[in-house]
């Protein structure tokens, strides 16, 4: 192929690239996919996500490590390997002729996926910036906000440290009040945590700011209930939604936030580094930008994205995370990794010295659970886990929380929770040796 020629097909690939029907994923995964759906199409999402046959389809789509067994997938997740191919052939492409490829090729990309995105969220794509990860897109908006002296915020000790930071810090900049209640999870009740968020509110709250999903415990929280109290007294909502996007059925508006954040490379297997923030229309033109644009106060979502040079083999790689996802099927991926936290939470808590931290409840968790084994510092067991059975959690020593978390994904398989089940058993066991 001569050079122009390639150069030509090179471009058409970039701009058609995964929003194609000659996408990565498709080229992969559509026949066999395709298969392993219609075996199971009868079946309710509930159903299928106990049919290890279908889920085997998609196990084998990751490049996962043989020798671990990887349950800190609430940390960051691994792509499955369309992804990662995505994200190689643009970076190739990008460094034959970087400032061509780059500004003139992959950049246009980025509306496509900014619809992609869109349609996931159910939102407007005027609506959706593509950024780095949750904690660029919240602390944009918590500087972005015109918030003033004595203004207040209320928050949760339960919530991000970087976002906790980020308050802090506009409270010794700017002087607002930033205020946090502490849960003592796990909560079954809506009433409780909707009432402790009220009872924080007074006269001069601006802002309430939930998580989604808290990232300790896996704690689901009641956002929309939250965000309908606060809107009442006169609040507005930000949400932090690293942990839910990609992993609950949901769509944004559902949650009546006014602002929300999330990291694309935890449950949705994007390319580690992306993330999104979605800003309501009506909110957009008040937000001031992270970085510099020529008009801050404009109402266009693009202010938010003038980061100069970033990486577009990443942004590209997104838009095969979200055929990846789509293929499975939103419901039926939550339900399957729902259903594999329930699978080891159920029995190891019947193990004598074991405490669980999380709800069993799926209107009150998920993917994340907190699990601790009594007289066992959470780094210790931690420790303990990988050495002796290369089993990779995350030790937790944080306000009320002392617990080891434990994170499932989809490519999770039945073969490694019994290995982990084994081990706790074993740990709990040898306590009275």
């Amino acid at each position: 192929m001569a050079p122009n020629d390639r150069r030509s097909f090179l471009k058409l690939a970039a701009l058609a690239g995964a929003f194609s029907t000659d996408s990565l994923f498709h080229q992969a995964h559509a026949a066999d996919w395709q298969a392993a759906s219609r075996a199971v199409d009868h079946l309710d999402a509930g159903a299928v996500a106990q049919n290890e046959d279908f889920w085997s389809v998609i196990q084998r789509s990751y490049s996962v490590s043989p020798q671990i067994i990887n349950l800190n997938n609430g940390g960051v997740s691994p792509s499955p390997i369309v992804v990662q191919q995505a994200v190689e052939r643009y970076n190739q492409m990008t460094n034959e002729g970087p400032s061509y490829f780059m500004w003139q090729i992959l950049d246009q990309g980025r509306e496509p996926l900014r619809q992609k995105l869109a349609r996931l969220a159910g939102t407007s794509a005027e609506e959706i910036a593509i950024n780095r990860n949750a904690t660029e897109a919240l602390n944009t908006i918590i500087y972005g906000l015109p918030l003033k002296a004595g203004d207040e915020v209320a928050g949760s000790k339960q919530d991000y440290p970087n976002m906790m930071n980020a308050y802090r810090q506009r409270a010794a900049r700017d002087g607002i009040v930033y205020k946090q209640i502490s849960f003592d999870f796990p909560i079954e009740d809506v009433e409780t945590i909707v009432k402790a968020y009220e009872q924080a509110i007074t006269p001069r709250t601006k802002l309430v700011h939930v998580t989604h999903m808290v990232n300790w415990v896996g704690q689901l929280m009641p956002v929309q209930q939250i965000a309908d109290m606060a809107h009442a007294r006169g609040c507005e909502v930000i949400v932090d939604g690293a942990h839910s996007f990609g992993l609950l059925d949901f769509k944004i508006p559902e949650l009546h936030c006014d602002y929300f954040g999330t990291s694309l490379h935890k449950f949705l297997s994007a390319p580690i580094g992306s993330g999104m923030m979605w800003v309501k229309t009506d909110k957009i033109e008040k937000l001031w930008p992270l970085t510099c644009y020529g008009d801050p106060h404009s109402s266009d979502i693009r202010k938010f994205e003038a980061l100069g040079t970033r990486s577009f083999p990443i942004e590209q790689g997104i838009g095969e995370a979200i055929n990846f996802h789509e293929a499975i099927g939103s419901k039926r991926k939550q339900e399957r990794i729902f259903y594999l936290k329930n699978y080891w939470a159920t029995r190891v808590k019947d193990i004598p010295g074991v405490k669980l931290h999380t709800s069993l409840d799926p209107r009150f968790s998920c993917a994340i659970c907190g699990v601790s084994i009594e007289g066992i510092p959470p780094t210790q067991l931690m420790t303990t886990l990988f050495d002796r059975y290369k089993i990779h959690t995350v030790g937790i020593d944080y306000e009320n929380i002392h617990c080891i978390r434990v994170t499932p994904h989809v490519y999770t398989t039945i073969a490694d929770l019994d290995k982990f089940l084994g081990a706790m058993g074993e740990i709990a066991a040898s306590r009275k040796a």
